[in-house]
């Protein structure tokens, strides 16, 4: 169904994350690149997704998958160049998909010209553009990796200094509260907004306003937030921020202001508490995360995920309630990163695939904007013999041909080594397979975007979690924006008999459903399958 073109597009949309270097390879060097990218929107928007994510493919040297960034208004000579990049938006543009970038600022990679001059000159302008000081102290920022690092300080011979790296030692941060430094992420903005891009998936924002603080404390720094929001506002009346904010919901409040800060949150807290809710086959840990939620302001919305380019990571559960999720979906050493993640993808974990049905049609039912990792749809594997993230970072499987169609390249010369063993081995889980099955995952999600395609604006409210007796069941009704829907999904393997509160039977007509069943109405017992699902909506 269209998208009612009175609705701002953002409120009604689904985005597909995409990392350039691993969807599709057209030139042969082994590498995904811009024009594989252009190739692979038509599967995009059949999969009904009407907006992309794309990973940095800025100039970098690739130690940190381009989030090491040498120069942020280039395009890295693996992946293509500016005209591929125009190419691939007049594609977006003709199929009515918009283009949302990372926006990486809070650090760059060493190798930057600003950081090399910095190093060379202490007089120089550039000098000021990092952090520096002669002898290491205690700051309020910790190392991001702290299995990798032990101290945010590393020492630079040439610049006879240590320069502060809230991530790896090859990632020097930026001062963020340096005028000149802000000048510059203007500038980037820019670049890409006169090219059409959508908006910006803004990379560690909280430590973004914990710098711009630290010069100039109004509001807490937030009003770096502001001024991001203006700039784009500026070029594109409709354009959007995402913010990759991993903290309480207490501090939503704070990123989204009044509308006029970020236009949506990643959603850890309801991420988090999706996985602890799977892990044990109840549905509380989601219902409690629901309903600590604050509505965000009008026109802004939570982004929701399954799983991203990271580690799955779980901070924001409690020690025990961790290593509860982690028993479950990573109970072998080697799954688990960095002391509070995991690093494996959504498939394996949910070994059953009536549960990984169920999480998709949590992504889709549940409100906020599906955010969906490439591969995915399909129910793409891990490679646990590649280190720390670059396990869930490997070639998109396109069909059972040589390199599991992503390139022609010698299977060596791959950015990483495509999955060829066990179930979820390219010879039989690939997208052309798939395409052909109507059971597959990848159809199942079809239909699933399909419908909330249809339902419309109504999901990305707040919907209000319903008491029912079965502690596996999550029951969801969601009331703004259109015809109410009811949602029911059983977290747990077994079938169970529901009762519906009585102010809540009503006259709900069954849309979707993980399998048939004797009644598609609401009667006094509702019965679900072990990790089964039920959507409904008011009337006919």
């Amino acid at each position: 169904m269209a998208k009612d073109r009175g609705t701002p597009w953002h409120e009604n949309t689904i985005i597909y994350q995409v990392p350039t270097g691993l969807l599709k390879d057209t030139n042969g060097n082994g590498w995904g690149d811009l024009r594989g990218v252009t190739q692979s929107l038509q599967h995009i928007h059949d999969l009904g997704a009407d907006a992309i994510w794309m990973q940095p493919f800025y100039g970098s040297p690739y130690v940190d998958g381009g989030y090491d960034v040498l120069d942020h208004l280039t395009v890295s000579d693996r992946f293509g160049t500016i005209e591929d990049f125009k190419d691939l938006m007049a594609t977006a543009d003709h199929l009515d998909i918009k283009v949302i970038l990372d926006l990486v600022v809070q650090h760059t990679s060493d190798g930057h010209p600003w950081f090399r001059e910095a190093c060379r000159d202490r007089e120089s302008r550039y000098r000021d553009y990092y952090i520096w000081t002669d002898e290491p102290y205690d700051t309020v920022v910790e190392p991001m990796f702290p299995t990798v690092d032990d101290s945010v300080w590393a020492w630079r011979e040439e610049a006879g200094q240590y320069y502060r790296h809230t991530f790896y030692d090859h990632e020097p941060d930026l001062n963020i509260g340096n005028p000149d430094v802000q000048d510059e992420i203007a500038r980037i903005m820019e670049f890409w907004l006169d090219l059409g891009v959508a908006g910006f998936r803004v990379d560690a924002v909280p430590y973004l306003v914990a710098e711009a603080a630290r010069t100039d404390s109004r509001d807490d720094g937030f009003w770096l937030l502001e001024d991001l929001h203006e700039i784009v506002q500026k070029h594109r009346p409709d354009g959007i921020l995402i913010a990759e904010a991993d903290v309480e919901p207490e501090e939503y409040a704070d990123y989204f202001g009044d509308g006029n800060r970020f236009t949506m949150l990643l959603d850890f807290w309801w991420n988090n508490h999706l996985f602890l809710a799977l892990a044990r086959g109840e549905a509380e840990p989601l219902e409690r995360a629901l309903r600590s939620q604050p509505k965000p302001p009008p026109g802004c919305q939570y982004a929701i995920w399954l799983r991203n380019h990271d580690e799955l990571d779980l901070e924001r559960l409690s020690d025990a309630e961790q290593e509860e999720t982690m028993a479950v979906f990573a109970p072998e050493p080697q799954m688990r990163a960095f002391g509070r993640g995991i690093r494996r993808r959504l498939a394996p974990m949910l070994s059953d695939p009536r549960q990984l049905k169920l999480a998709m049609f949590l992504l889709a039912a549940s409100p906020g904007i599906p955010v969906l990792l490439y591969g995915d749809e399909i129910g793409m594997g891990e490679d646990l013999e590649l280190p720390d993230r670059a396990s869930v970072r490997t070639p998109m499987q396109w069909s059972n041909t040589l390199n599991a169609g992503f390139s022609d390249a010698e299977p060596i010369e791959l950015v990483h080594p495509v999955i060829e063993r066990g179930p979820f081995g390219y010879q039989h889980l690939n997208v052309e397979d798939q395409s052909k099955d109507p059971e597959s995952l990848l159809e199942t999600l079809k239909h699933l975007f399909a419908l909330r395609r249809e339902l419309g604006p109504l999901l990305t409210s707040t919907a209000q979690v319903v008491e029912v007796d079965s502690p596996g069941v999550l029951c969801l009704r969601h009331n703004d924006g259109g015809a109410p829907a009811l949602v029911l999904a059983n977290l747990s393997p077994r079938g169970v008999d529901v009762t519906l509160p009585e102010e809540h039977r009503e006259d709900w007509q069954e849309v979707v459903a993980d399998h048939a069943y004797e009644s598609t109405q609401v009667e006094e017992a509702i019965h679900v399958h072990g990790y089964g699902y039920r959507w409904f909506r008011l009337g006919s």
